[in-house]
């Protein structure tokens, strides 16, 4: 009787030690990327951000596209090639670009000229690219839209795809379309909020576009973002990590780091392990949310720990 106590004992203590790295086996952790402005980038910050654990980043256009302030070619190209020299050096992916986006930068609008500006200028991006490698293209299906023109818009946006699309393939990298704030659909007076606003209206997209473009999922511009999770599945390729209300921009860390946001992240864990994403848990939100990099990193093995505990 003794022996078999202490059998069952010394299995009982294997099991314990042992399910949790199969647990650990079956959702292996992901990387961890965080999106930065090119403005703020060097080699000492991003070896800092390298140091703390994070392996990958998303660079936003804004420091060298501006149609108020614009860099020549010259300068666009110095700038990118120092970055990427940076990157390399500190052991960090450039995952992905942030196209840029505005009123008259919109690659769904209705008004052809601006439409085709819009293109041209993503197309002259797009050129740059080329030295900085990206993985995954990020761009936004609209701006605000007028009021009762969606369906339209709709259209123009699968128009601006198409010949947008050959151009990323050629640079070896794959078009993501991001969805967009908008829990309600009237803004204001003159304007509707922007495509991509429920799980409905991107599934309804997606379904027009080209099969090699796929989807880009914030987690702060949507309630219950695990549900349009769970609908683009395999077609998911990048996220944007942030909690918020899905009502208003705020990009905070996610909770239950930050104590705020309505997001649930053993949900969002979940599906992203069920749709096959292998991609980078790649941070969106303030600086202001954190004092160091380190925090970003812990905030994941927190959530990640969390779900592996979930699934015990």
């Amino acid at each position: 009787m003794f022996t078999q106590i202490k059998n069952f004992l010394v299995l009982l203590m294997v099991i314990t030690i042992a399910f949790p790295s199969a647990c650990k086996t079956k959702y292996p952790p992901l990387r961890i990327g965080n999106s930065i402005g090119i403005k703020d980038m060097n080699y000492e910050r991003l070896k800092a951000m390298k140091d703390a654990g994070i392996d990958c980043i998303e660079i936003t256009t804004g420091g060298f596209i501006s149609t108020k302030k614009p860099k020549t070619d010259a300068e666009i190209t110095e700038l990118l090639t120092r970055t990427k020299l940076a990157a390399d050096s500190a052991g960090i992916e450039i995952w992905s670009i942030h196209m840029p986006f505005g009123k008259d930068i919109d690659i769904s609008q209705t008004d052809e000229k601006i439409r085709k500006n819009s293109v041209a200028l993503h197309m002259k991006v797009l050129e740059f690219c080329k030295i900085i490698q990206p993985k995954i293209i990020l761009f936004h299906p609209s701006w605000y839209l007028g009021h009762n023109e969606r369906n339209e818009r709709i259209a123009q946006l699968v128009r601006s795809v198409n010949e947008l699309n050959p151009k990323v393939k050629e640079l070896g990298a794959k078009m993501v379309i991001e969805n967009m704030l908008g829990y309600e659909l009237v803004r204001n007076e003159q304007h509707e909020r922007p495509l991509g606003r429920t799980v409905e209206e991107v599934k309804l997209i997606m379904k027009q576009l080209p099969k090699n473009v796929y989807s880009a999922i914030d987690m702060n511009h949507i309630d219950n973002p695990e549900l349009l999770i769970q609908a683009m599945g395999k077609r998911l390729k990048s996220v944007h990590i942030a909690d918020g209300d899905g009502r208003h921009e705020c990009h905070y860390l996610p909770n239950p780091c930050s104590g705020k946001g309505d997001n649930d992240w053993i949900k969002i864990l979940k599906e992203l392990y069920k749709a096959g994403y292998t991609g980078p848990f790649m941070y969106e939100v303030k600086t202001s949310e954190y004092k160091e990099f380190k925090d970003l990193y812990n905030c994941y093995q927190n959530l990640y720990q969390n779900f592996i505990d979930s699934n015990k």
